[in-house]
């Protein structure tokens, strides 16, 4: 019987926690052209002159606080999901993941879905840019695949990052939720070479992005303010008891704002005491999450004299994110 063939696409691991390993990660994910928008010999220039020097072994240490006997965080979480995504489908479905950067890549998961029907591609990440979204979708290069290109308000999606917030958070006093989301240099938001995720609305970048419309209907900013709204109002939150920021930045040009690390203490200057943390510019955990977050982070509220600090993880495998999973691709 033909099947239906399902490719997961994700942002990739090194395939070892140590200098090398991470080394060679790196340099193909700082190659990109749609990740560093630079002419190729800047580009060239600053990764292998800078970036890499300076880069490798510091994320192989941060790669070590977080490796598991199994292996890559990100990589088992996937792996898991496919397994429960393959499980819900059925027969007439064949799941594979493919990583942008790193292994199991995309050309191999294309040559095990060579024998289906149909394929449809889904990039797990939630809102729209470039640097992740697109660049998976042109690696994979399928023109006569099934694409969905983003699902930040697609109501399962929602749902079930509303579930794991709930359950993390009960019963628990929490003056603060950070909805905190990968940042892009404000570069991206207004013009790439690519043309794509270019943001045409009024706003200043500073302040919560305007509703969504034609003008913003790709940027990748305003996406995420929309989730975040969506959470919010399913948490029953007040204005005031969530704020969305930025993480991630390298280098020193402007990214989005504001910046996760330097809300802090502008918390703390509020009176605020308790904050809890979310990623849902994430659906597996992984270093951004997991070290950026729930180590580096979590030692800074503390150093500054927070008080407690709640980190929410991932979607991962959790049912209903398999199920809204198991909806989107029956139905795209």
């Amino acid at each position: 019987m033909s099947k239906t063939g399902i490719l997961l696409l994700n942002i990739g691991t090194p395939a070892h926690p140590d200098t090398l390993s991470v080394f060679r990660y790196l340099k193909q994910f700082l190659s990109d052209p749609r990740v560093i928008d630079l002419p190729a010999l800047w580009r060239w220039l600053l990764v292998h002159g800078l970036i890499l020097p300076l880069r490798s072994r510091r994320s192989a240490r941060a790669y070590q606080q977080i490796w598991t006997q199994a292996g890559s965080p990100l990589l088992i979480n996937s792996q898991r999901l496919q397994a429960a995504l393959a499980a819900q489908l059925g027969n007439a479905y064949q799941v594979e993941i493919g990583m942008r950067y790193g292994k199991p890549d995309i050309h191999t998961a294309l040559k095990k879905l060579a024998d289906c029907s149909q394929i449809k591609i889904l990039p797990l990440f939630p809102q729209y840019s470039s640097a992740a979204t697109g660049s998976a979708l042109a690696e994979a290069n399928l023109p006569q695949a099934v694409e969905q290109l983003y699902f930040y308000q697609h109501p399962g999606f929602i749902a079930a990052y509303l579930a794991v917030i709930k359950v993390q958070l009960a019963n628990k006093s929490v003056d603060k939720l950070i909805f905190s989301y990968h940042g892009l240099p404000e570069r991206h938001l207004i013009h790439n070479q690519f043309g794509e995720g270019e943001c045409h609305a009024v706003c200043d970048k500073q302040q919560d992005c305007p509703s969504m419309s034609a003008a913003n209907q790709w940027c990748y900013r305003a996406q995420c303010y929309a989730t975040s709204h969506l959470l919010a109002a399913g948490l029953q939150l007040k204005p005031a008891q969530y704020t969305v920021a930025f993480q991630s930045r390298l280098g020193r040009t402007p990214w989005i704002k504001p910046y996760t690390d330097l809300l802090l203490p502008v918390l703390l200057q509020q009176g605020v005491k308790n904050i809890a943390v979310v990623c849902p510019s994430f659906v597996a955990d992984c270093l951004e999450t997991l070290e950026e977050v729930n180590i580096r982070l979590r030692a800074s509220w503390r150093q500054l004299g927070g008080g407690e600090f709640y980190f929410i993880p991932c979607l991962n495998d959790h049912p209903a994110w398999v199920e809204a999973l198991r909806e989107m691709v029956v139905s795209f």
